[in-house]
């Protein structure tokens, strides 16, 4: 069984399908696109061999030619490098052909097949098939596409939406635990900002979560879905403010993930770290009322996600906010919370308040 949610952008519109054991189905809805019968599939080596041959034979029964790019599943390969050695494989490939990319895995193949869609040829079309909590949930959602440089994370990007995004929930049960935890950082934020009755869904739910209910998972997916949908309607290309709540924890999560080298936290810890200082900036600032501060961070750590900041020093990480790319000039910009299910973004939060609750974050 299938359900969609609409990313309703006039000419940039598009489908989120979500629905468990639905892979081998996307050939068919592909060819409703007509994005042409060369698919291209960027995958890593451990997705692909679960998923990248039967997704390929699909494909294939439809009438498609199919060619498999592999890329290292690390945040490393979100690299120019890494793209343009992509772009240069594609090219001696396709060289007769009209392609159009299927991005088949987590978040770190997501943003950076995407990035190659769009640069490619002025761009190419790009079906996004996440195969991560996380993704599904949200980075294969919006059209944000990017690679790292050292200095910072998504710093040379663009907008390019998906002709389709593909959520097969069944494909969440061969996730690790930590995988799992890590997306569901990124639900919990949709609660905080967005929706107060799916936090307390996830408060409630969280053990089945964490063991995969399937009918559990898929609730959370639409949900969340649904919330990105709207605000990415509202304001595509964050020119507005509406789409700045969406970054929730994620001014200083990513600052985290920069500090450590990209090898210690994966996204989702460095974002639940970012959205414990969140919540204290938020306190701090008298915008959270306690008791909700403490449900975030209860949730949090129920969710077996950091408590603690380790392997940082605070200075990296106090450096690599400086490139934060949400920043508008000399101003810096944080989102806070105001209660569970609202979010505001707040310009020019004093210095010494920051290092006061990037330093917190070192503590038990």
């Amino acid at each position: 069984m299938m359900k969609t949610v609409r990313v309703d952008l006039k000419e940039n519109s598009y489908s989120i399908v979500v629905g468990a054991g639905i892979l081998e189905a996307l050939p068919g809805a592909v060819k409703k696109l007509d994005v042409g019968m060369d698919a291209v599939i960027i995958t890593n080596p451990l997705v692909g061999k679960l998923y990248s041959k039967k997704l390929a034979a699909a494909f294939m029964r439809a009438g498609f030619s199919v060619k498999i790019f592999e890329v290292e599943d690390s945040e490393r390969s979100k690299s120019m490098a890494v793209a343009m050695g992509l772009i240069g494989a594609i090219t001696r490939y396709a060289a007769d052909k009209k392609p159009f990319i299927v991005a088949l895995g987590g978040g770190v193949v997501g943003d950076l097949a995407g990035f190659v869609a769009a640069i490619y040829k002025r761009g190419v079309p790009i079906v996004q098939v996440p195969t991560t909590l996380l993704a599904q949930i949200d980075s294969a959602i919006g059209g944000k596409v990017a690679v790292d440089l050292p200095e910072g994370k998504n710093l040379v990007g663009c907008f390019y939406q998906p002709r389709l995004v593909w959520s097969d929930v069944a494909l969440l049960a061969s996730l690790s635990d930590r995988q799992i935890r890590n997306g569901l950082a990124e639900a919990v934020k949709y609660g905080v900002i967005c929706d107060a009755k799916l936090f307390a869904f996830l408060e409630k739910n969280s053990e089945s979560l964490l063991e995969r209910d399937e009918k559990v998972l898929t609730r959370v997916v639409l949900d969340c879905s649904a919330i990105k949908a709207a605000v990415v309607k509202e304001d595509e290309k964050e020119t507005k403010g509406i789409r700045t709540i969406l970054n929730f924890g994620h001014t200083v999560g990513h600052a985290i993930e920069a500090a450590c080298g990209y090898d210690k936290y994966h996204h989702g810890e460095g974002v639940a770290l970012g959205m414990r200082a969140a919540c204290r900036m938020s306190l701090a600032a008298k915008f959270l009322s306690a008791r909700d501060g403490v449900r975030i961070e209860m949730l949090l750590s129920q969710m077996g996600l950091p408590q603690k900041l380790e392997g940082a020093r605070l200075d990296k990480v106090l450096q690599a906010m400086k490139f934060d790319k949400k920043f508008a000039g000399k101003k810096n910009r944080f989102v806070f919370a105001k209660s569970i299910g609202h979010a505001v973004v707040v310009e020019s939060v004093p210095l010494e308040c920051i290092v006061a609750i990037v330093k917190s974050l070192f503590k038990a």
